[in-house]
């Protein structure tokens, strides 16, 4: 009888070690009761956290903020490096990339897709309704409009006109910072990049990582990549690891800037790997930028790089590679604050 008892009691301890879900209940219960917190790279993310803040401030799920969150620049025609309204490719064509990732590890992401305006969502999709994570291009497309997306045309007015000014010269270079630069003399707000003739411009993301009520955390990434750019390319931006990196027991990061230079390094898994080794958000940003120093010294001279950090606690940081790069944060007790991320190169 004793025996039967003691395997009885080790049985329900087993199970109780375990949640509904598998993952050990000390990890699952590990963050509950913090403060729910959003970051978001460069300064339109001050709007895209108050979308996010009307989910996380009711007690909402982060992956549902995050998601709320990235709709605002991906709809908003004024932003040129995100969603409707970007810049397009080389060929005239708007090409968006973007991915998601939750608290379980699941991720869904898009590539080179056409036509929808909210990327960030069909990724969603592709991680809650396929066995893959990444659809690309047509197949992409296709698999948008069977689940009740609509097609668009995304191309502007106005970025069809800095298109046709790009093609009289048709040179492309990397501008740092180009986010923060306006479109003076057009009455426009801010985030519409200065066009000058024959120029062409660094795109960029918007990256966001958020933590809940519940203790979970979850992110998302979606862009119009760079302008002007080859037909085809893709960035950081929707690739899981590169662009964006969730795991639920450390932390979660996202990357901003040239992406091929990301991609080499891995960079928003290198960042949440640090952060697992014990590195601040901060300190795990900047060794990830003086990874891609070291790699290519020259080149981290030309272009822009910035990561974003926010760790189980509700900690947060960034560093780049030149300075110019912020990021919002916004809590329950600081509502859209924008910080300047710390850099490398003076």
């Amino acid at each position: 009888m004793k025996s039967r008892r003691n395997f009885l009691k080790t049985a329900a301890l087993g199970a109780a070690a375990l949640s509904l879900d598998g993952i050990p209940a000390a990890a699952a219960s590990r963050g509950k009761g913090r403060k729910p917190i959003v970051v978001s790279t460069w300064d339109f993310g001050i709007a895209a956290n108050r979308a996010a803040w009307g989910v996380l401030g009711k007690g909402g799920r982060a992956l549902d903020a995050v998601e709320a969150g990235v709709h605002v620049p991906e709809a908003d025609e004024k932003n040129v490096t995100v969603g409707y309204g970007g810049y397009p490719d080389r060929d005239g064509r708007v090409t968006l990339d973007a991915c998601i990732m939750d608290e379980f590890g699941n991720c869904g992401s898009v590539a080179a897709i056409e036509h929808i305006k909210h990327p960030i969502s069909v990724a969603r999709k592709v991680m809650e309704k396929t066995p893959h994570v990444m659809l690309v291009g047509d197949g992409a497309l296709q698999f948008a409009l069977e689940n009740g997306f609509r097609k668009e045309n995304l191309l502007t007015p106005e970025s069809e006109k800095a298109w046709k000014e790009w093609l009289k010269k048709a040179e492309y270079k990397p501008v740092i910072n180009i986010e923060n630069q306006q479109y003076e003399g057009k009455g426009t707000t801010a985030f519409n990049p200065l066009r000058l003739p024959g120029n062409a411009w660094n795109h960029d993301t918007i990256g966001m990582v958020a933590l809940d009520a519940a203790g979970n955390l979850s992110g998302a990434c979606t862009t119009s990549g760079m302008a002007f750019k080859m037909h085809g390319r893709v960035g950081d931006s929707p690739i899981i690891g590169a662009g964006l990196y969730v795991d639920n027991e450390i932390g979660a990061a996202t990357a901003t800037g040239v992406g091929e230079e990301v991609i080499r390094v891995v960079g928003s898994f290198l960042v949440v790997e640090l952060m697992r080794q014990g590195y601040s958000p901060e300190a795990a940003c900047k060794e990830a930028v003086l990874r891609i120093v070291k790699k290519k010294p020259a080149k981290a001279k030309e272009i822009q790089i910035g990561f974003l950090a926010l760790n189980k606690k509700g900690e947060h940081g960034a560093y780049c590679l030149h300075p110019g790069f912020s990021y919002a944060c916004t809590t329950g007790e600081k509502e859209e604050v924008l910080i300047k991320g710390k850099y490398y190169f003076q």
